[in-house]
């Protein structure tokens, strides 16, 4: 997680870092994000800057902090969704549940949706946050019997620095239907590449 100068313990504390953050998911997608300052950052979350730097340095730990936030709540989602269903699915199924789960997480959460395709979380944050394909990487072990290692984490990231971009270029079409046509086309790519033997 992205450092901060003080690490709230008190609930009051983290009461506040909240109120931070979700005034600034709340600027998200409403005024262009080069135009989003940790002054009006602070005046949505009804603190003075002051306030506001006890807990982050700039707006880009901030944004970090969101995604780390809202990364969290959906690997906790997928995780008990495959685990609910964890019979049902082949891996082939699986991997289209996931991203499925992905794409509903995007649209109920317009915020992070603008923060990950914008390219608006840091590349320290990605990194630190590609423990993320955790899921993924369970499902291609367990359910192939791929040996864990390198080489599956260098897959995982690939395809997800993939499905990143093409998500987007989904998300930029005139139609719901022109962006199915793409994010079909993904789930194909992404399970030839990930599932192959």
């Amino acid at each position: 997680m992205p450092s901060t100068r003080r690490t709230p313990l008190q609930a009051r504390s983290n009461e506040t870092v909240n109120t931070i953050l979700d005034a600034a998911s709340s600027l998200l997608g409403r005024i262009p994000f080069e135009q989003i300052t940790t002054s009006r950052i602070a005046d949505t979350a009804g603190l003075s800057v002051g306030a506001l730097y006890r807990f982050y340095n700039d707006k880009q730990e901030i944004f970090d902090a969101i995604a780390v936030r809202e990364l969290a709540e959906f690997r906790q989602k997928i995780s008990d969704n495959l685990k609910a269903r964890q019979l049902l699915f082949t891996p082939r199924k699986s991997l289209d549940r996931i991203l499925d789960s992905y794409i509903a997480f995007l649209d109920a959460k317009p915020h992070f949706r603008e923060l990950a395709l914008g390219r608006h979380i840091s590349d320290q944050t990605r990194e630190q946050q590609s423990g993320a394909d955790g899921i993924l990487q369970g499902l291609l072990i367990e359910k192939l019997g791929l040996k864990p290692g390198k080489t599956i984490q260098i897959r995982i990231r690939i395809a997800a620095e993939v499905g990143d971009r093409l998500i987007d270029f989904a998300y930029r079409q005139p139609t719901p239907k022109d962006r199915q046509v793409i994010l079909s086309e993904l789930k194909e790519l992404l399970a030839a590449y990930l599932l192959r033997l």
